[in-house]
């Protein structure tokens, strides 16, 4: 029988089916998948290929498509979306479902049964119509053959697709963000819902222990964000370590044992019993990484010696595709080298100076931690200059025992998120490859796992399986509370609505804590600001943790890029005297950029900033040591184009940076230069609060996007939800409405007042918005937070 007869001869058995099944008249749609795989199993066979057909079960519309075509080790081919018999595919084209699958999987079919449309990176490329579906659903008879050929065409199409290898280090990122943004939302969120599966107990005692012993307040959507780049991140490092071919039950071997939580995780998705759902992802998730040239992405930084490192770069690339709003959320920005480096190097250069230490960052007694690490880049920067400076004086002959003896056992770093924890390891493991001292079976990097504003020491963990939590929580207290640290450094996050929030925190910034100033205090007084919250920005809290560090040590750095609000904001004075009373000296290198406030270099040309961000920035060198005859706080100004800050920075020191001495007073202290000789006339003035003392923020609202409608009907069915009374879930509801808890309020809170409220919807009003514009607005207190009057209630 010729390969042309064999194909015809599939087709029309797979349409005898379909006749079957609609003969039968209560036919599902789940009742032709059989069918459907028959079909796609016979004319691989005939082409001569060698695929594995998968039925995903979907209890809901979440989780992947119908079908999972692949040949079984390390390749997908693509996914099948299967819709009842006549339904109407135009439609189902532009729906939420299929767009979020065209936009995940780059070779889909959207099929009917009897229609098929072949989807090429969301593009509609093929179709074709085997036959018609009203003539068995009808008819009852077995319809002729329309577009055999074209179909035949279409699968041979699908069935020949194969991932490029020609990936760079941002095509990779962006095509994994894909496949994790996927599985984060419609895969782990969904079996953490499915109560009575054994999926669920596993991936709930997870959820449960990173809740209670890492980040308190977790929900659920945010575990399934974590848990998501966990997978992913750590698929990726194992890759890095793979020889040959590479898949999802390989990764487990393939992960160091020194670094116990991903091994933890591995563990389960690798050997253990992840729901189906999971394991099609995470299959595809392996394939990407099976077909991309990672080790050529990596290696050509390396090979050349300089430019930009794509590990760098590959965290803030994936999440800017992956969640745009966790990256803002959380401060996270990819640190540019030329910032790193001149850092690096003001700490080398501020060692030998002040501390006597003739080798710098390469001297034994240098101990190093940065509080907020990210993917290791401020100590990958601080291991080449030490191992530098250490061959430059003594050779490279023993430069593997320097590692073991000092960089190892002294340089230390924290994470509270999993990816960038994840490729930090992966990223020093090949650095340090790279330099030729290879980690050796047992090592690591002391890279901890942990939430660095947070004191309590997990005890152990008694969910199987996620002893290392705990492990990492010991190690890394025990270096908060215990090792005298001489250099604190790092690009803490940048949050104005600060994502660390806990009793020990709240103590470290309010009180007196071991002899260092409150930030709340100033001149012996209560700073007295009526609403302070800058104050509860993250990188503040990290600033005042390495102050508190360098404080009890009696002496240290803390080298850190930060938002450079502080620097004279009223609000920080209280912070400015603190430093001034732990710190003998301080240097700042304002690097302006602040596009909020439009500001400009001083003869009117642009100023950009060396981030992507709108807020200014500044580097802060701060050292205790003592010597009263080295006291005083510096300042230097960096303006100008991005690119020319970069080449600056590359090209100076500390030494040679221009710093101006500068004397900040009572009651401000600022930290940059003022005119403060007529500051007390100043002040003698009447402020003007003391003149206009009744005052007003205006009008204000919160959570628009929930509190306003274009017409009151909508409204009304928002508040009927919010009260609760269709059983709709406080996660469902904050999802759909883009509500998020924070300090003072929270969905559950709101929702109960609201419900208890009887005359809640009497409180829609309708506004004008704009002119001949009327909408309405839910102006109740719970949920508006701090009511004002609305405009045109």
């Amino acid at each position: 029988m010729s390969v042309h007869q064999e194909l015809t001869n599939a087709l029309r058995a797979y349409l005898g089916e379909l006749t079957t099944i609609a003969r039968q008249g209560d036919a599902r749609e789940e009742t032709h998948y059989p069918s459907l795989k028959t079909l796609l199993e016979a004319i691989a066979h005939a082409r001569g290929k060698s695929v594995q057909v998968t039925v995903l079960p979907k209890k809901t519309d979440a989780g992947n498509p119908d079908f999972r075509v692949w040949d079984g080790a390390h390749q997908i081919i693509g996914y099948i979306e299967a819709k009842a018999p006549g339904a109407k595919l135009d439609q189902i084209e532009t729906s939420k479902q299929l767009q979020r699958y065209l936009h995940t999987f780059p070779n889909l079919i959207l099929t009917d049964f009897y229609e098929f449309r072949l989807y090429r990176h969301a593009r509609l490329e093929m179709t074709a119509r085997l036959a018609r579906s009203l003539i068995p659903k009808r008819l009852k008879t077995q319809p002729p053959l329309e577009q055999g050929k074209e179909l035949l065409d279409l699968f041979e199409t699908f069935f020949s697709f194969v991932m490029p290898r020609s990936f760079t280090a941002e095509d990779l990122a962006r095509q994994l963000a894909r496949r994790t943004r996927f599985m984060r939302d419609q895969v782990i969120l969904t079996d953490l819902h499915e109560e009575e599966s054994s999926q669920q107990a596993a991936l709930h005692g997870f959820y449960e222990a990173f809740r209670k012993h890492l980040i308190a307040n977790l929900t659920k959507k945010q575990f399934a964000d974590l848990y998501a780049q966990t997978i992913t991140y750590g698929l990726f490092a194992a890759r890095t370590r793979a020889q040959g071919q590479f898949n999802r039950t390989t990764a487990f071997a393939l992960i160091p044992s020194t670094i116990g939580i991903l091994r933890d995780v591995f563990q389960f998705i690798s050997l253990g019993k992840p729901s189906v759902q999971m394991e099609a992802i995470v299959d595809d998730i392996a394939a990407v990484l099976n077909a991309a040239d990672v080790q050529a992405i990596l290696t050509q930084y390396y090979q050349q010696g300089k430019g930009d490192d794509p590990i760098l770069h590959f965290y803030e690339t994936f999440l800017a595709e992956y969640d745009p709003e966790t990256r803002e959320r959380r401060g996270v920005y990819y640190t540019p080298q030329p910032v790193v480096r001149y850092i690096v190097r003001g700490v080398h250069h501020l060692l030998k100076t002040r501390f006597g230490l003739a080798d710098g960052l390469a001297d034994a007694k240098v101990t190093l931690l940065d509080p907020a690490a990210g993917t290791l880049t401020f100590p990958a920067e601080a291991v080449q200059l030490a191992l530098q400076e250490f061959s430059s004086s003594y050779g490279t002959g023993t430069k593997e025992t320097f590692l073991r003896s000092h960089i190892l056992p002294h340089f230390y770093a924290f994470e509270l998120l999993m990816a960038p924890y994840a490729i930090g390891h992966m990223k020093i493991g090949l650095l340090l490859e790279a330099l030729g001292i290879p980690l050796q079976n047992g090592e690591r990097f002391q890279f901890y796992l942990t939430n660095t504003l947070e004191m309590e020491d997990l005890q152990q963990i008694a969910i199987p399986g996620l002893s290392s939590l705990s492990e990492e929580s010991h190690h890394a207290a025990k270096v908060k509370k215990e090792e005298p640290i001489l250099v604190i450094l790092g690009n803490p996050p940048y949050s104005g609505i600060s994502a660390n929030q806990n009793d020990w925190t709240e103590e470290l910034l309010k009180t007196d804590l071991d002899g260092a100033q409150s930030y709340y205090i100033v001149d012996g007084q209560p700073l007295g600001e009526k609403n302070p919250k800058w104050l509860q920005d993250d990188y503040v809290k990290f600033l005042r943790f390495a102050q508190w560090k360098i404080h009890k040590a009696g002496r240290g750095i803390v080298a850190m890029i930060t938002n450079h609000s502080y620097l004279d904001n009223p609000t920080f004075r209280g912070m400015r005297q603190s430093l001034l009373k732990t710190f003998d000296e301080i240097y700042i290198l304002d690097l302006h950029g602040n596009s909020l406030k439009r500001e400009t270099a001083p003869d009117g040309s642009p100023d950009e900033n060396v981030f992507d961000i709108r807020q200014g920035v500044a580097i802060a060198l701060m050292v205790k040591h003592g010597d009263p005859q080295k006291r005083g706080v510096y300042h230097a100004d960096l303006y100008g184009l991005r690119q020319a800050k970069y080449d600056w920075l590359e090209s100076h020191t500390p030494e040679t940076a221009g710093y101006r001495l500068i004397t900040p007073e009572s009651p401000y202290y600022f930290f940059t230069p003022r005119l403060t000789q007529n500051l007390q006339a100043y002040l003698s003035w009447p402020r003007i609060t003391e003149i206009f003392p009744v005052n007003s923020v205006g009008i204000v609202t919160a959570r628009d996007g929930f509190v306003i409608a274009f017409n009151k009907t909508e409204l009304q069915n928002r508040v009927l939800q919010f009260q609760n009374l269709q059983g709709l879930p406080d996660e469902v509801l904050a999802q759909a409405y883009d509500l998020k808890d924070k300090a003072g309020w929270s969905v559950a809170t709101a929702r109960k007042k609201v419900q208890a409220d009887v005359n809640a919807q009497s409180k829609i009003y309708p506004i004008l918005y704009r002119p001949f514009d009327v909408r309405y607005i839910f102006y109740h207190e719970a949920v508006i937070e701090r009511p004002r009057p609305a405009c045109g209630a």
